[in-house]
């Protein structure tokens, strides 16, 4: 356990920080600085899959859950005002996503990952990140704010009813559901971090390499 503790610490922070930047809106709300931390969470478990293998893998995915699902216990429970409503931080339609999406996806990482690690290094963290991501932004989308889980509940509507608004997508294009331009939005990111993120893994991975040999 305390080999991979750096990365259930790190995976711990992103979730945690993800949950508080969440609440930050950019770029006339389509995304949130949440979006920028995030996808930082396929990295860790990328660099643990690497380094340590699929179990180590799969106790700090865990250990990020557990993270969030406190995370949003407690924004359920703080209630905020606006427009004569009184509402939760957190529905827990969007907790539901969140969770479901988080897990999925993360589990997905690392068997995707397993299957491409013996090809050139960037292989299994560019393809992982880029199935695995693209799976987590349907999954939380679609169950978070798409009129088709409406059924859920009425409060699940309602709490949501906002991202169903019809608007441009993206701003400029045809009218789709907002939630659609807010998803597409945050998996660019996603695809660009997965980019980026070559650079750190590359440059971690061979540190930790160098200890553990």
């Amino acid at each position: 356990m305390t080999r991979i503790l750096p990365g259930v610490l790190a995976m711990t922070t992103i979730v945690v920080a993800s949950n508080i930047l969440v609440q930050f809106l950019i770029l006339d709300g389509l995304l949130t600085w949440g979006a920028f931390t995030y996808p930082l969470a396929f990295l860790v478990t990328d660099i643990m899959n690497r380094v340590y293998g699929v179990s180590a893998a799969r106790k700090v995915v865990f250990a990020g859950l557990v993270v969030g699902i406190i995370c949003s216990l407690i924004g359920s429970q703080i209630m905020l005002q606006g427009d004569g409503f009184t509402y939760p931080a957190v529905a827990l339609r969007i907790a539901i996503a969140s969770a479901t999406a988080f897990l999925v996806a993360q589990l997905l990482d690392i068997a995707v990952f397993n299957r491409l690690r013996d090809g050139s290094w960037w292989t299994a963290p560019l393809g992982s990140t880029l199935i695995s991501s693209t799976v987590d932004t349907v999954i939380f989308f679609s169950i978070a704010f798409a009129a088709a889980f409406n059924g859920l509940s009425a409060a699940a509507a309602e709490e949501v009813i906002w991202a169903q608004d019809p608007i441009p997508f993206l701003t400029t294009g045809p009218i789709a559901p907002l939630w659609v331009s807010l998803a597409v939005a945050d998996w660019g990111v996603k695809l660009s971090i997965a980019l980026i993120a070559l650079v750190p893994f590359r440059i971690i991975v061979g540190r930790l390499q160098r200890k553990t040999a």
